[in-house]
């Protein structure tokens, strides 16, 4: 994970190595500044009395405040006793730097398109050159690197100030760190003839690029947890699986290019195009994603779901195994809205969605499938499995304490929330996707009028004659 929240840590969920939020937007002039008759840069946002940092929860204060002021003092140590660049340095500086900036330039629009697109982490693809910079340069020309690398992206996404500071210094943080680690587990091949020991150099460089990123899930991840109104989740500290194996993707091409620049210099230049390349491939995954997902939830929508329910139908229909849906409805959700606000309710929905990940296996699938209601889809599974799966789901959803906030903002708990689950199994309940939706949704009319807080399993009377 590159560092680098570049809007507000708390306001929008916090920060993340190339892992940056959507745009913040830039503060009006107050009413209070007009009318007292100051100028209006007297209340620019960029002033540090003015930045949106200290009307953030103490606790978060303390945190980035406390974590910049060790990570000056680990950068100061490491720019005094860092050998002094020679010539073979700076031509290597100037090579990375050169694609670095060829490689933002070229993709600042998909980049600023990834970034209003999503509210998660994102993954800005520099860790190529930061990487690699650690790697094959000492700490001075690093850190030059990600300023040069930080600066433009300032110009290009005016992010709060205080956001860029943290994430500047979070990306030069990891950048000397992974070069100390680097060093300390010489000696190495690269800038050397022959390729004796491989395999040890190989586990160094992978080594290092953990802790680069270790460093920068201690920064980025705690200042997004801290920041979190709700109850922070894997997903919204750390990002999506597909997040991180980007970011891992990343590194690689990093320490690639620390290679190449070792070797044969010039081959760089492949590198500025292919991550131009990758970083438009990325762009259209993001795309493919968004159509398939759920924005509120981060899990699949009903489309995405849809698709690929059919499939998991059509291997069953052709093995002959067995298959079941559940349908998940909260119970008395419009409550909730009504009594802490509706992004108290959005927090609900995103906790219970994060919680059917957690408590399915890798294969099922689950999806939501409007309102207040979820979908999951169980491959291979028999009656007896499924009523377990059932209950685990609503016994699991039962036991959760939700933090959010109220309508004044205040902090609030919502916790024994109740479920009413029905579930259809195939082909006994309906033999395409559509019956089986139908009868896992009369199972939930039952299970509510029969008291809710249940798992139903729909009548059969449902069930078509030929399904039957």
């Amino acid at each position: 994970m590159h560092p680098g929240p570049d809007d507000d840590p708390a306001a929008a969920g916090g920060a993340a190595a190339p892992r940056e939020r959507g745009p913040a937007a830039r503060p009006p002039v107050t009413a209070h500044a007009e009318a007292a008759g100051r100028p209006a840069g007297r209340d620019h946002p960029y002033r540090p009395r003015n930045w949106a940092l200290w009307r953030r929860p103490p606790v978060l204060i303390v945190f980035m405040l406390g974590l910049e002021a060790a990570a000056i003092a680990v950068l100061a140590i490491s720019f005094v006793h860092s050998a002094v660049p020679g010539n073979r340095d700076w031509i290597n500086f100037g090579i990375l730097a050169g694609g670095a900036t060829v490689h933002i330039q070229l993709t600042q629009r998909q980049e600023e398109r990834r970034r209003n697109r999503t509210k998660k982490v994102l993954i800005d693809l520099t860790a190529v050159w930061t990487f690699s910079a650690a790697l094959i340069l000492p700490v001075p020309l690093t850190l030059l690197v990600v300023f040069l690398i930080r600066l433009q992206h300032w110009f290009i996404a005016r992010r709060p100030a205080h956001n860029f500071i943290f994430s500047s210094i979070t990306h030069g943080l990891a950048g000397a760190v992974a070069h100390l680690t680097y060093g300390a587990l010489g000696p190495h091949l690269l800038g050397q003839p022959g390729w004796g020991g491989f395999w040890h150099e190989a586990g160094t460089i992978v080594l290092t690029g953990v802790v680069y990123e270790a460093i920068q899930i201690l920064y980025v991840g705690g200042a997004l947890a801290l920041g979190l109104s709700s109850e922070p989740t894997l997903r919204n500290v750390l990002g999506s699986p597909a997040d991180n194996l980007l970011e891992a993707v990343t590194i690689g091409l990093g320490a690639v290019t620390a290679i190449l620049l070792a070797v044969v210099p010039p081959m760089v230049v492949v590198m500025a195009v292919a991550t131009v390349v990758f970083n438009r491939l990325a762009e259209l995954d993001q795309l493919q994603n968004d159509v398939r997902t759920d924005p509120k939830t981060g899990i699949l929508n009903m489309r995405g779901w849809s698709e690929s329910a059919e499939r998991a139908l059509e291997r069953t229909a052709r093995s002959g195994d067995q298959l079941a849906l559940l349908m998940v409805d909260l119970d008395h959700f419009k409550w909730i809205n009504d009594t802490y606000g509706h992004p108290a309710g959005d927090d609900v929905l995103r906790t219970v969605a994060q919680t059917l990940d957690e408590v399915t296996r890798p294969s099922d699938l689950v999806g939501r499938f409007g309102g207040e209601e979820f979908l999951v889809l169980l491959p291979d599974i028999d009656e007896e499995a499924t009523w377990d799966a059932a209950e685990r789901i609503r016994t699991a959803i039962a036991k959760l304490h939700i933090v959010t906030t109220d309508k004044r903002g205040d902090p609030a708990t919502i916790a024994d929330r109740t479920t009413s689950i029905g579930v259809a199994r195939h082909p006994r309940h309906g033999d395409n996707l559509d019956r089986l939706l139908q009868s896992a949704d009369a199972a939930v009319y039952l299970a509510k009028e029969n008291g809710r807080d249940q798992v139903c399993f729909a009548p059969d009377s449902l069930t078509p004659p030929a399904a039957r």
